[in-house]
This record gives structure tokens, C-alpha cells and sequence, in this order.
């Protein structure tokens, strides 16, 4: 072990991403505004969440942060990731005097975290570790250990960095800024990650998952749903404290290779397995080879057969003979093996590209607790659905984990000197009314338990539909009942519904054809038998959800002909399900289905007086790993004021994974932008008529708390000059709200086994020590136990009342047009998220090859710009 003398460490990387540019105009450096008061409308509802107290007695000492490498024998870093910790564990045992009798927490990557320092600013050891692949290790006797067979010396330095004051943390539940105060709430996280670690659990950011059958529920398609915990540590009103959270994760079924795949492909022999498919599913899996039990990560699968895929074998150990031989002729005639079906099948490949090595798949198991990162099916999804967990169910979940995980044993968490409840926290919240809304006839209603009818009930703004065509890819679909039913639910509901100038069946010739040429034959069909294009098209899919149909069908009909359209995949057919399609329809083709009545009347406090624009942003990103892949932005912003249940989109693609949306402001001369806000600043302007906004309500979708800086000094800025570059003198007011879904706070009732119910709001005890957040839970939970919406205000330049914010956010829960529900989140948001989904199957990126994503380099930056809709359809609600 050696001291040495600290090191200057790098600068810390940027925080905002290098393609974007503040604006020139405005340098201020804006942050989450402060709450100003409380609400008060609403019937009070005691509640229970699931926050437990934390107490903090240490609030003096520091954590010690140290950076950590990890060398092999030769002096080069270690590639291999998952070992970190082994190794760690290994240097705390072998050195412990050395380090002075400290417990150390390991962030998994390469930061360290002591509560006091360690005896020297860089510390070195050497320790020795049996063969990775073995998962063993070896505990000496002594520091310095003989190397055994199969193990292998590592060199591990440790450098201090910084030190991190606990009474950050007192500061901020004070309401004081802190620069430190995420510093130390990351340390106490890695705390809560690293005891879970020790237990074997797999671990996702802050959830953990332990290795028991119990814990897993069978989904099929070689998929199962791990049932966990969610815990994170959180300065609240009420002081600090500990969320304690259910969570569950989709891992690989473990066993056999092949038995995965048969399940996973719906396949029932190993000779229907597609081959493609396997290799991308199977890549960066790891297995166990039996009997040996060695455990190896999946590269891929071998282009030739076990019977004639050959690798060099030496002959001698002594000498450089080698002979070519096939990989089943190794383990028959080498090992002995007897080998029943792998023969004429790829093998799995393991180890590193450049010396790959070729095992036959019978002999391969997958492990247990392996992520799986594809899409869910429709069956998979209900299944999981049904495992859901009631409220008092999961509070007696969350208590026995608490007690479980015994958090006051582990001697790092003492060391810090924090004392956790074994209580939930009380807490009061309210109960919002639900708004009244105005349907057609001239009738009004108040939903009840969040939800409400149109049976007897017509749409408030019905449309017209003439020159209309039935398209049907299914050879299942009952058409009789679909053509009986929908002209007498139309004609109830008020829709002026014509009948269908054509209904098209596809020819069966073409049903085992490529996507885009059935969509294309279709097409011509329509053409045959209409003598002009139709105004709308409902199309009968073949499947529910993820149909390679669907994108193509889309693209066709938005992009290039300009032709509004409805799919449908119907299992059964009757009047509430016609009446859900005729909600889509008339939404789509420019009606309303139902108003706010406040909206009506023009009586939404600060909205209906003064000309505003709503925009609801969110950016979709494609599936984990796939660089290749751009995520599409999209913003949806009212129309038709003062009006606020009418929506248009405008979409952009951007550099994969980027959750900042860099294209809504877009000069490209000094009198023209092109840029996703002006689009729709242009759109208010003619649907008014010819009013600009004074006021722009911004709701903003999928960032953390680490972004709303982001949110306010980047992307507040592009859409202020974007309003700049239309008109310099003009200066709108705004109000910014972040809403987020992903979080783990709930709320019970404490003597119920009912959910919260709908309109619950909470602005108090869980809620942020000074900036202004709610929780509200709009929704009627039937299924499970209801999670509320996070809102942040981040800036609100227009003066709302906290009644009047929290009751406007409330009632855009109910002005969704796709159903008679309230839903978890405003309708703009939910908008821009199907318009973000929808317009990403316009482009099937995910067909592109695996090689793709190989040679991307991580930068999307290359990929084509998505295509615009037509102008016929382009003001249309074509994602509702």
C-alpha cells in the first residue's frame, strides 16, 4: 500500500448539452420559483404515504469522496464491468487496518464514499481475485496470498476528491440553496444501493430485486415480471425521510437458451426459431455452461452451424501446431459430450470479437436476474396488470420490507447517524370537484368517481363524414356487427355519418407480403373502386398494438395523401367499444366530443379573459441500447381560444437519447423559423382569429429535477426567441409546470382498501421544503393502488393563486377527448406523448440492422429528418 500527495482532479463535464446555445437576449440564470402559499379548495381527507422519518444526529461530519480504478496485472484499466465491487469487498477484508477500520460505500462505477477520511489522500493495494468467470472468489489467509490456479491479481488506487458536509442536507430542509446538497443525497442513496447489494439484488437505479421464485410472476414469451423495491432517501416539508416504494422490473426467464427462445418466439420446435431475431435478443445476455458452471456474456451467435463452424485448436502446449476443427467435433470427441440438437443450429458466441470462443447452445443456461428491455406484448402487459397490487396490500408490502431490510444493522448507515421510523407519515389532503361539463343538446353533467357517459348523451361539436372507406387486413373481424352497430351509435351520439362509400377486404395473396407492399396494394385497391381520394379511411388491423401495418398504413395515409384515419384491431364489438372508436373519430375529423363548462362560458380564471396558448411537451426515445435510434420531440398546443380542449402537434426528430428539445427554434434567415414553436404560434394566430398570446402555459413531460434548470435557461429561452424572432416588442407572460409520472410517492387511506379518490391533491408534508410542487391524482384507480402526478411550477410570471393553478391543472385532467375518464395527467402532455409515439412508427427505425447501432458511434446526429404531414391533415388531432 503507498500514500501519496492529492491530485488536482478534472473539471466536471458540462451539465447542458454542447448543441444548444442560451439565448443571446436574456443571460439570466433562472430556477424553480419558491411556493408562496397553500391551497385550500377541496374537502380534507386524512392520508397515509409512504415516507418514513429519518433523523439525523451526525449533522457535523463530512463524507469523504474518493475516486476509484480499477488495473489489471499489466497496467491497464479494467474493462469488466460488475467487478468493482467483489474486488472492493476484497481490499475492506484484506486491509481493514490499513483503511483504517472504515466502512466504505461503492457507487458501482468509479466513485467511493467514506463518513470520515481515510488514513492517506491515494491509497494503492493489490488483491487477487479467482477467474471472473467463475463468480468465486478467493479469501486469503493472508495479505499476501499465493496465486492459486485460475486467479488473478488486480490493482486497486483510491484518491480523495472532496468532502461533502451532512449539514447540507439540514440547510435545505430549512429552504436554504445548497450546491452541496445533491452531493449528499447522492451519497445517501449509495448507502441504500450498496446495503441492497450486499443482499445479491439486482439493482436498477434506486429499485433493488432479490433472487427469489416467489418474487416472480411467469408473463410468457420467455418473460417474467420481478416484483421489488423502490427506496430513495428526500428532504421534504416535514424533514427529511426515507421512501420506501414497490417496483417491478421484466427480467430473461432463466434455463435452458433454447427453451427461451421457443417461449420467447411462440414457436413449437427449435427449427421455427428465427435466427435474426435470436441474436438480437440473446446479445449481451449471460449464461452458465454446464457442467463446468462457467458464467460468460452473449456477443452473438455464429454464422455457420455447430457441425461446421471450425476454430484452431493447438495440439501442443509446448508448441505452435495447430489444427482446424469444428466446434462439434471439439465437445463430442474432446469432452465427451453427447449433443442431441445443436448440430445443425448456430452456436452461441461468448468472450471478445477478436478471439471469439463458440459454445453449442445445449450446454448454455441463461441466469437468473437478467433485465429484459424489449416491448411488452398486449398479453404480457394484462398480465402484469392482474398482479397489481391493492392499497392495503402494498402498505403491508412496504412494511414488512422495511423490517426486513433492517437498515439500523447495516454499519455504514450507523456511521452516519440516522435513525429511521417504523411509521408511515400522516398527512392531510384535499378533494378537488370535479369540473362540470357541457355535452350536446344543451346538457350539462359532473362526472362522478372520475368517470361519466355519453349513453343517451351526444357529442357537444359533432362532425360531418361523407366520401368515407372501410379498409379490413383482418380475416377475423366481425364486419356485420361493426356495420350494423356503427351507424346506429353514430347517429345516437349526433355524428353525421354517411354511409361508407367502400368497404375493401384485402386480397389473400398479398397477407404474407412485406408491410409496406400490402399498404401499398390496398391503396391501389381503394383507387380502383373510389373515384377521388376519401376524406377519412377506417382501418380494420390484423393485430392489437406493435402490427408492422400500422407505421406504414400511417405514414401513407398522413404523409403522403393526406387522409385523416382510425385503425381498430376489435376482439369484441359492441356499443361501448363503437362508442370509444367514435370519440377517436370525431376528435380526429375536427369535432368535440365534450367542454369544460367553465371553457363554455368563458369563466377559466386568467385564461378566458386574456388570449393564452397551452403547449405539452415530451420526447420519445427508442429502446435502451440502440444509439441508432433518434428520439422524436413533440410539442401540442391549444387552439381555437379561449377553447382549450383543441390541440395540434408539431414534431421533430433529435440526437438519440436526448431528453432537451432542441428544435423549437429553428432561423435559418433572418426573416424565416423554422422551428416547432412558431409552427404553432402561426396555428393560434389564424384559429383565434389573428390574436397573439399574452399568456403561454408550458407543461413539460419527462425530466428530473437534475433538468428543470435545463427546462428553464434552454428551452424557455428558445421558445421566448421564438417569439422574439416573430415579433420583437411582443412580451408574453409564462407559466412553466413539469409534471412527472415516474416517482415513487403514494398515498392510502389509513382504514380503507379503497385508492384515493379521484381530485385528491397534497401541496404539504411530502412536498418540497421551498419550491412550489402538488401532488394530484385525477384518475379513478380501479386496478392496484393509484400513483398521484408530480407537478413542479417552476415559474409562473402569469400570478395564479395556488386554488386557481391547482383547480386549472385539475380540470385539463378531463378535457381528453379519447375517453369518459379523467386521466393521471393534463391532456396536453398525454397528447404529446401519443403524437411523439405515433409519429415514430412513420420511420420503422427499429428494422435497422444490428450492425447499425455498431457503427453509429453513439451519435444519432446522421439519421433522416422525420417527414411532414400533409397540409390537409397537418391542424388535425391525427394522434388522438
Amino acid at each position: 500500500m503507498k500514500h501519496s500527495k492529492p491530485e488536482a482532479l478534472p473539471p466536471p463535464p458540462p451539465v447542458i448539452p454542447s448543441n444548444f446555445a442560451p439565448a443571446k437576449f436574456d443571460q439570466s440564470n433562472r430556477r424553480p420559483m419558491a411556493r408562496s402559499e397553500l391551497g385550500t379548495k377541496g374537502q380534507r381527507i386524512s392520508l397515509l404515504t409512504n415516507h418514513f422519518n429519518v433523523k439525523l444526529s451526525r449533522t457535523n461530519d463530512h463524507f469523504y469522496q474518493y475516486n476509484v480504478a480499477f488495473f489489471n496485472e499489466d497496467g491497464n484499466p479494467v474493462e469488466s464491468k460488475g467487478i468493482g465491487r467483489r474486488l472492493l469487498d476484497m481490499v475492506h477484508k484484506t486491509y481493514e487496518s490499513e483503511m483504517g477500520g472504515k466502512e466504505v460505500a461503492f457507487d458501482g462505477e468509479k466513485t467511493l464514499f467514506t463518513v470520515g477520511a481515510l488514513p492517506g489522500t491515494k491509497l494503492e493495494f493489490i488483491v487477487v481475485l479467482e477467474n471472473a468467470s467463475s463468480n468465486r472468489t478467493i479469501r486469503g489467509e493472508t495479505k499476501r496470498s499465493r496465486r492459486l490456479p485460475q486467479s488473478k491479481p488486480y490493482k486497486v488506487t483510491l484518491s480523495y476528491a472532496t468532502k461533502i458536509p451532512i449539514q447540507a442536507i439540514v440547510n435545505a430542509l430549512k429552504g436554504q440553496d445548497s450546491e452541496q446538497f445533491n452531493d449528499a443525497m447522492r451519497v445517501f442513496d449509495v448507502l441504500l444501493r450498496q446495503h441492497a447489494a450486499k443482499q445479491g439484488c439486482l439493482l436498477v437505479r434506486q429499485c433493488y430485486f432479490k433472487n427469489d421464485p416467489r418474487n416472480f410472476i411467469d408473463i410468457g414469451g420467455g418473460v417474467m415480471g420481478c416484483k421489488g423495491f423502490h427506496s430513495s432517501f428526500h428532504a421534504t416539508q416535514s424533514g427529511f425521510s426515507l421512501n420506501i416504494d414497490v417496483s417491478t422490473t421484466m427480467i430473461v426467464k432463466p434455463g435452458k437458451v433454447v427453451d427461451f427462445l421457443l417461449e420467447n418466439q411462440n414457436v413449437c420446435c427449435i427449427k421455427e426459431i428465427d435466427w435474426l431475431k435470436a441474436r438480437r435478443t440473446l446479445k449481451n445476455l449471460r449464461i452458465k455452461t454446464f457442467p463446468s458452471n462457467l458464467h460468460y456474456k452473449i456477443i452473438g451467435l455464429s454464422e455457420k452451424t455447430c457441425r461446421e463452424q471450425t476454430f484452431s485448436l493447438k495440439k501442443n502446449k509446448h508448441r505452435d501446431e495447430a489444427i482446424d476443427i469444428t466446434v462439434y467435433q471439439y465437445f463430442v470427441e474432446y469432452h465427451h459430450k453427447h449433443l442431441e440438437y445443436s448440430a445443425d443450429y448456430p452456436c452461441l458466441v461468448v468472450g471478445k470479437l477478436k478471439s471469439p470462443t463458440y459454445i453449442p447452445l445445449e450446454l448454455c443456461e441463461l441466469i437468473s436476474l437478467q433485465c429484459y428491455t424489449k416491448p411488452l406484448s398486449n398479453s404480457q402487459r394484462a398480465s402484469l396488470v392482474k398482479s397489481r397490487q391493492k392499497p392495503q396490500d402494498q402498505m403491508r408490502a412496504l412494511m414488512g420490507e422495511l423490517k426486513q431490510s433492517n437498515y439500523d444493522a447495516d454499519p455504514l448507515i450507523n456511521a452516519t447517524g440516522i435513525t429511521i421510523s417504523n411509521t408511515f407519515t400522516k398527512l392531510e389532503g384535499r378533494v378537488l370537484d370535479p369540473p362540470k361539463l357541457k355535452l350536446g343538446s344543451g346538457r350539462y353533467l359532473v362526472p362522478s368517481g372520475g368517470r361519466w357517459s355519453f349513453n343517451n348523451k351526444t357529442f357537444v361539436e359533432p362532425t360531418r363524414i361523407t366520401h368515407w372507406a372501410i379498409v379490413n387486413f383482418s380475416s377475423c373481424c366481425d364486419m356485420n356487427t361493426l356495420r350494423r352497430d356503427l351507424p346506429r351509435c353514430s347517429q345516437a351520439k349526433g355524428l353525421d355519418l354517411d354511409p361508407p362509400s367502400a368497404v375493401i377486404h384485402e386480397n389473400s395473396q398479398f397477407r404474407c407480403s412485406p408491410a409496406h407492399v400490402r399498404v401499398d396494394k390496398m391503396f391501389e385497391a381503394i383507387r380502383k373502386r373510389l373515384s377521388s381520394p376519401p376524406t377519412f379511411i377506417l382501418c380494420i388491423l390484423p393485430e392489437r398494438k406493435n402490427s408492422d401495418i400500422y407505421g406504414p398504413w400511417k405514414r401513407k395515409c398522413l404523409v403522403d395523401l393526406g387522409i385523416v384515419t382510425q385503425c381498430i384491431a376489435p376482439i369484441k364489438i359492441d356499443h361501448q367499444y363503437v362508442t370509444n372508436m367514435l370519440m377517436k373519430i370525431n376528435a380526429k375529423m375536427g369535432g368535440i366530443n365534450s367542454l369544460l363548462s367553465m371553457e363554455f362560458a368563458n369563466a377559466i380564471p386568467l385564461v378566458s379573459r386574456t388570449p393564452t396558448i397551452i403547449f405539452g411537451m415530451d420526447v420519445s426515445h427508442g429502446s435502451p441500447g440502440r444509439a441508432d435510434v433518434p428520439s422524436i420531440a413533440a410539442v401540442v398546443s391549444s387552439r381555437k381560444w379561449p377553447q382549450i380542449s383543441r390541440y395540434r402537434a408539431s414534431f421533430r426528430a433529435q440526437a438519440a437519447r436526448l431528453e432537451m428539445i432542441d428544435g423549437l427554434f429553428e432561423p435559418v434567415s433572418e426573416d424565416k423559423d423554422e422551428g416547432m414553436i412558431r409552427e404553432l404560434l402561426d396555428d393560434f394566430y389564424l384559429s383565434t382569429p389573428k390574436l397573439k398570446p399574452k399568456n403561454i402555459i408550458i407543461f413539460r413531460d419527462g425530466v428530473s429535477e437534475s433538468q428543470f434548470n435545463q427546462v428553464l435557461n434552454i428551452e424557455l429561452n428558445q421558445i421566448i426567441e421564438a417569439c422574439k424572432f416573430l415579433d420583437e416588442q411582443w412580451d408574453p407572460k409564462f407559466l412553466v409546470i413539469v409534471a412527472q409520472k415516474r416517482h415513487h410517492t403514494k398515498f392510502f387511506q389509513a382504514n380503507s382498501e379503497a385508492n384515493v379518490p379521484p381530485g385528491t391533491i397534497v401541496d404539504n408534508k411530502v412536498c418540497h421544503p421551498k419550491n412550489n410542487d402538488f401532488y394530484l391524482c385525477a384518475q379513478n384507480g380501479k386496478i392496484g393502488t393509484t400513483r398521484p402526478t408530480h407537478y413542479h411550477v417552476l415559474l409562473d410570471q402569469i400570478k395564479f393563486s395556488a386554488d386557481e393553478l391547482q383547480e386549472l391543472v385539475h380540470s385539463l385532467s378531463y378535457v381528453y377527448q379519447r375517453s369518459t375518464t379523467a386521466i393521471s395527467a393534463v391532456a396536453p402532455i398525454r397528447y404529446a406523448h401519443l403524437a411523439a409515439g405515433q409519429v415514430a412508427q412513420f420511420v420503422k427505425f427499429d428494422d435497422m440492422s444490428d450492425t447499425a447501432s455498431s457503427h453509429s458511434g453513439g451519435d444519432a446526429g446522421g439519421f433522416t429528418q422525420l417527414p411532414k404531414l400533409h397540409h390537409k391533415v397537418s391542424s388535425s388531432m391525427f394522434f388522438c
